[in-house]
């Protein structure tokens, strides 16, 4: 399927591993250039030869997303190699799977800064760049403990409801400028950080690995974890012309496991 994103530009924050790298590829894969950052250089090479090969251009960028300055040099950087800025991934994001009582004040600020705080610098920073060329995409990745209780993803909880009123908030605010804000929440995922989860599960536990994953299946109606191709197509959905008056909301890809009802 073809989704008219040929030759437009995205920026993607942590897009060298799991769900930012799924977004990136699949960007890619529909014409779209690629500027992606990250802590490590060298799973940032890797990926952006992935997105090179699919014929389109790739800027890794090395930056630490809870420094102001680093997310301002990716976005200059980006824009100046590139000469636009279309579409923002908001998908960085750090955790540590642990209760309450083992987060510390340095956990929190860190977390709220790695994932709250540079969605919204890297929205404020693009935005001049998005308002000039007449409209662009925010995507932000939040996640399913915005709106559930998970005791080991206590900071998780906070910040993705933090997300998720954000992407209300500034969708109001941009939308004059043909911007639209919407925001992905992936359920239980299947990338490296939900691995790690599913370790701590397991030795408070004191079971197996294996036994907690067929747990949190049992707890998926469709019956499968989630994968980052998943959260991919969701991004790509809300990228597309097919989304062109779609903005402010908020929607799960969780194969049906949530409870609520969100209107």
């Amino acid at each position: 399927m073809k989704f008219n994103l040929q030759d437009k530009v995205a920026l993607v924050t942590g897009g060298s591993r799991g769900i930012g790298r799924a977004i990136s590829l699949a960007l890619a894969e529909q014409g779209v250039h690629i500027a992606l950052c990250g802590r490590t250089s060298e799973t940032l090479a890797q990926v952006a030869d992935e997105i090179r090969a699919l014929g389109v251009q790739a800027w890794p960028i090395v930056a630490d997303v809870s420094r102001l300055e680093d997310i301002q040099n990716f976005v200059s950087a980006a824009a100046g190699a590139a000469g636009q800025v279309d579409i923002l991934i908001n998908n960085a994001v750090t955790s540590m799977s642990a209760p309450f009582d083992e987060q510390t004040d340095e956990h929190w600020r860190y977390h709220i800064d790695v994932k709250l705080m540079a969605y919204i610098r890297h929205a404020r920073e693009v935005l001049p760049h998005m308002k000039l060329q007449g409209g662009g995409r925010i995507v932000n990745i939040g996640g399913m403990t915005a709106r559930i209780a998970a005791p080991l993803r206590v900071t998780n909880g906070i910040v993705n409801a933090g997300v998720a009123n954000f992407t209300k908030q500034f969708a109001g605010h941009v939308a004059t400028h043909n911007i639209t804000v919407n925001c992905v929440h992936p359920g239980t995922t299947a990338t490296d950080r939900m691995l790690q989860s599913f370790d701590r599960q397991a030795r408070d536990a004191d079971v197996n690995v294996d036994e907690i994953e067929a747990r949190q299946i049992a707890t998926i109606p469709m019956g499968r974890l989630i994968l980052p191709q998943d959260i991919a197509a969701a991004a790509l959905f809300f990228c597309s012309p097919m989304a062109d008056i779609v903005t402010g909301q908020s929607i799960a890809v969780d194969g049906g496991s949530a409870n609520s009802v969100n209107y």
